[in-house]
């Protein structure tokens, strides 16, 4: 079993930035697929990673995509999320997530859907204000 404790979440105003860290144990971020979701207020957590990170490179969701960066450390066995140009839809409770059993290499691949998910952190708020 992996653990992930999430960690760089705060309040910005729109078009700021925050950089979410992954801290990762149990498994090395290189021998899983690696995903950022989140959930909104009052809304259920979305069904696709927003970011996924594997082997096979990186994926985005439309919503984050050239706002956000997924990125991950080997030797610090953690996972990145950068986000630049917040805007207030993006406030919500952002969490990691891996996917033991797909690495994106050796004939397997990541996805981005959350049942694939099986480990998962606790989250960090993100609150982007106007």
């Amino acid at each position: 079993q992996a653990r992930l404790r999430e960690s760089g979440g705060g309040s910005v105003h729109t078009g700021g930035s925050l950089r979410l860290s992954c801290q990762v144990s149990g498994v090395a971020v290189n021998n899983a697929c690696m995903g950022w979701f989140r959930k909104a207020p009052g809304k259920e957590r979305e069904e696709f990673a927003i970011a996924m990170i594997g082997n096979d490179g990186t994926e985005y969701d439309d919503s984050v995509k050239d706002r956000f960066t997924v990125s991950r450390d080997n030797d610090k066995n953690a996972v990145y999320l950068q986000m630049n140009s917040l805007k207030v839809e993006d406030t919500a409770i952002y969490s990691c997530a891996a996917d033991l059993r797909h690495t994106g290499s050796d004939g397997t691949s990541c996805y981005r859907r959350d049942f694939m998910y099986h480990n998962w952190g606790q989250g960090t708020q993100v609150t982007v204000s106007s």
